[in-house]
């Protein structure tokens, strides 16, 4: 378990700038330094602004401990890592009540959890006790522990991530877990583009050490600026017209209007968290862009990451080789905005 990190408070001389501009600054900074990862850095940015929390798959070796470090090297708030393994218990995340003989009372010593942004590096090898102990943390914001609640911050972010190539010693995320997350990003092996423009970063980067010189650093964000910029992202306008889409998004998964074919494929909808996460998302994309309001597009590409991890399919389906996101994608097709 990494050692957890608290960012000292921002000098009063740094420049001034809208709440706006310091995230636009924030997730340039973030795309600088991760390569081809142009759509994992806005579901990142999208998640902080949005309150949610972000469940990253991808192979070993695809930066994805590397963009959850960049985030928080860019925010004014306290950070912590912690690595899963199948003996790990619940209060080696959450903490527990230890005895203080010197005053004859039980203390409770905070885990990793309390901690403004929080990396659960490889969350499929955690036993299903640890994932219930963080299913609380993450949809109540607090943590329970020998019968006493403690809030946890604000802001509180879950970036957790799992390997799909690997199922040794591995427990699945549950649906109830996997609901709570907002975005479930799939990351993929990048082009030879993007691989050459890998090699280029890292060599840059080892040059830097070499030389004892450093790059510019990230201006950090302020607990203040994330407020008022989640502030600032839920009075982005979304038309009547725009919320019809997503509910007719969303039913479709449940009352066949996609097709038979789709209805058939699914045996467990999404549930009404699906609209409330693609309604915040799309207000978030939209703030990204510089919109006051959503638009239709800000729904159709978020659609896949915040309604496939909600889906279950019929064993039919999934023997014939359907998958939640071919699903979701053929529900966008056939689904049109008014």
């Amino acid at each position: 378990m990494d050692h957890p990190r608290t960012v000292e408070p921002t000098e009063a001389t740094d420049p001034p700038g809208t709440p706006r501009e310091r995230v636009a600054a924030l997730a340039d900074a973030l795309q600088a330094g991760l390569v081809g990862h142009a759509a994992l850095v806005e579901r990142l940015m999208i998640a902080l602004l949005a309150g949610g929390h972000l469940l990253v798959e991808g192979a070993p070796g695809l930066a994805k401990t590397r963009a959850v470090k960049r985030l928080a090297d860019g925010l004014e708030a306290s950070f912590s890592r912690i690595q899963c393994t199948p003996d790990l218990m619940p209060a080696d995340l959450t903490g527990t009540p230890v005895w203080r003989p010197d005053r004859g009372v039980f203390e409770f010593v905070a885990g990793p959890v309390f901690h403004s942004l929080l990396l659960v590096d490889e969350i499929n090898r955690a036993p299903p006790k640890v994932q219930s102990a963080l299913l609380e943390a993450m949809a109540e914001q607090q943590v329970t522990s020998g019968g006493t609640t403690h809030p946890l911050p604000d802001p509180f972010m879950v970036v957790a991530t799992q390997n799909p190539i690997e199922h040794e010693g591995t427990f699945p995320l549950p649906e109830a877990q996997l609901d709570r997350f907002l975005f479930h990003v799939a990351v993929g092996f990048p082009d030879a583009v993007a691989e050459r423009g890998i090699l280029d970063l890292v060599e840059r980067e080892q040059q830097l050490e070499m030389t004892s010189a450093s790059a510019a650093p990230i201006r950090r964000l302020t607990v203040a600026e994330i407020r008022a910029a989640r502030a600032e992202v839920a009075a982005v306008h979304l038309a009547p017209a725009l919320k019809d889409y997503i509910v007719r998004l969303v039913m479709a998964t449940r009352d066949g209007s996609a097709g038979d074919d789709v209805r058939a494929a699914i045996e467990h909808p999404v549930s009404p968290r699906g609209s409330l996460a693609l309604a915040a998302s799309a207000k978030a994309r939209a703030y990204l862009s510089g919109r006051a309001y959503a638009v239709p597009e800000d729904v159709a590409m978020l659609a896949g990451d915040a309604l496939a991890h909600r889906l279950g399919l019929t064993w039919r389906a999934a023997a014939e080789g359907e998958t939640p996101r071919g699903v979701v994608a053929r529900l966008v097709e056939r689904v049109v905005p008014l």
